[in-house]
């Protein structure tokens, strides 16, 4: 299949208009970074969607359609995520993260986050003041990998164990993947039916999602990339980060072209300045775990309730369906439960599990996102109502596995990422990143608000 037929399933899956799709424009082919599955066509399909998706909605709102431009080896390049703060180029791993081997098997931690690392290791029986990484090595041997996978579930941790395609196929989890669509746009039942949100007049220069209010609770990965490619396409977006909860120096990088507000749900002050924020916003993204903000009482009815004819959109790991729904998860682990690193090895010829180059699932569910946004805002306006759209990981790594395989793709040389990098100044010091592929061909995409640290701004629109 061609990238543009990829494209099309997913225009098809979002409901949208086909004779849009004549306006995009895809160059290039996998492989464009070293792996046997087709990430440069998974980047490039998902970016093009989200951005056409974008374009679409300013066409609805009486602009004239404009051609969308993404060559692949961009695309691709973008989702590596690669950035630079002050010179130095971040490492995203915890010296405890990665694939430890086991009694049977192999099992993979993510201890970015120290309560994460922390609780593995005390799970292990390691004192986390002390213990270093070959301690947890050695500990790891006397489980079975699915026994710790378990126990760490069970303790809100997060690891998962190394997995064939077969093995994961068989799981219950696996089985249940495969009834659901990529992602699904539903409306929210309500009491009244809401109309169509007043969105400002819209002049052919002006971005396609300019004047729409999309407020962001999330932190990693997937979340802030799609509030980001929003961003990019003209939205006013407000990160809105819980200040007792940690970040990732990622977020220097996703931050890029939003507004970013602090509010303590646990606090009545808190509450309320979301709720102020609610009441005059169109999109509401959240990716915490699954029912966290519901117990809050901010799930996508309630939210519906405070603004009727909002778009919510809501991001998990592994789906909505099946025993893992409520499991948190994390691209490095869904990839490795799913059989993908396990692939990659036997690709390789040594049977070495291995990630995928960059960190794909999130970065694709990420312009998914922002895709299932713009297309719900398109039905809100045509037909009212309040929207729901869901996202996950594994349904991600599930359409990325239908794609095929690239044979010899392994052998691809790594593209060099300078010619694609743009430089600023930010709140987090001086920013070097790739800067959006995604070619507008009347009104350019992009940020033009810094990225700055959590709590910059007051929790009101501008």
């Amino acid at each position: 299949m061609t990238s543009l037929a990829h494209l099309t399933d997913l225009w098809r899956t979002a409901g949208l208009p086909p004779e849009a799709l004549a306006f995009a424009d895809l160059t290039g082919a996998d492989p464009v970074l070293p792996s046997s599955f087709r990430v440069g066509a998974a980047a490039q399909a998902s970016i093009a969607a989200a951005a056409l998706a974008a374009c679409e909605l300013g066409h609805l709102r009486g602009t004239a359609r404009q051609r969308v431009g993404v060559d692949m080896v961009h695309a691709a390049i973008e989702c590596l995520g690669w950035f630079s703060l002050d010179g130095r180029v971040p490492n995203p791993w915890d010296a405890f993260s990665g694939l430890y081997r086991c009694a049977d098997g192999h099992m993979r931690a993510h201890a970015n986050f120290a309560h994460h690392r922390d609780g593995a290791l005390a799970l292990l029986g390691l004192d986390p003041a002390t213990a270093q990484r070959s301690d947890a090595e050695q500990a790891m041997l006397a489980w079975r990998a699915t026994d710790f996978e378990n126990a760490a579930a069970q303790r809100g941790l997060v690891a998962t164990a190394l997995r064939r395609f077969d093995a994961w196929d068989a799981t219950p989890q696996g089985q249940a993947l495969q009834t659901q669509p990529l992602f699904t746009i539903t409306r929210i039942e309500a009491p009244e039916a809401a109309k169509p949100l007043a969105l400002p007049p819209l002049g052919d220069a002006m971005p396609p999602l300019s004047g729409v209010r999309v407020l962001e609770l999330t932190r990693i990965l997937a979340g802030p990339v799609g509030g980001r490619a929003l961003a990019a396409y003209g939205a006013d977006v407000m990160l809105v980060n819980a200040p007792h909860l940690p970040n990732i120096e990622a977020i220097a990088d996703t931050s890029r072209g939003k507004l970013s507000a602090l509010a303590d749900l646990r606090t009545p002050e808190g509450r309320q300045a979301l709720d102020q924020l609610i009441g005059e916003a169109h999109v509401f993204v959240q990716g915490y775990r699954p029912g966290g903000l519901a117990a809050l009482g901010y799930g996508p009815a309630d939210v519906a309730r405070l603004r009727p004819g909002i778009v919510c959109v809501s991001l998990s790991a592994y789906g909505t369906e099946g025993p893992w729904a409520g499991r948190r998860g994390f691209d490095s682990l869904v990839q490795t439960a799913m059989g993908f690193n396990h692939a990659e090895g036997e690709a390789a010829g040594d049977g070495v599990p291995r990630p995928l180059p960059m960190q794909i699932l999130d970065q694709a569910t990420g312009y998914l996102i922002a895709l299932g946004a713009a297309a719900a805002l398109w039905r809100q306006q045509r037909e009212g109502g309040s929207w729901h759209v869901q996202v996950s990981l594994a349904q991600t790594g599930h359409w990325l596995r239908s794609l095929g395989r690239v044979p010899g793709g392994l052998a691809a040389a790594r593209p060099d990422v300078a010619p694609y990098v743009d430089c600023a100044t930010s709140g987090f010091g001086a920013l070097c990143a790739v800067r959006h592929s995604a070619r507008l061909a009347r009104t350019p995409a992009g940020w033009t608000r810094a990225s700055v640290p959590p709590g910059s701004h007051a929790p009101v629109w501008p």
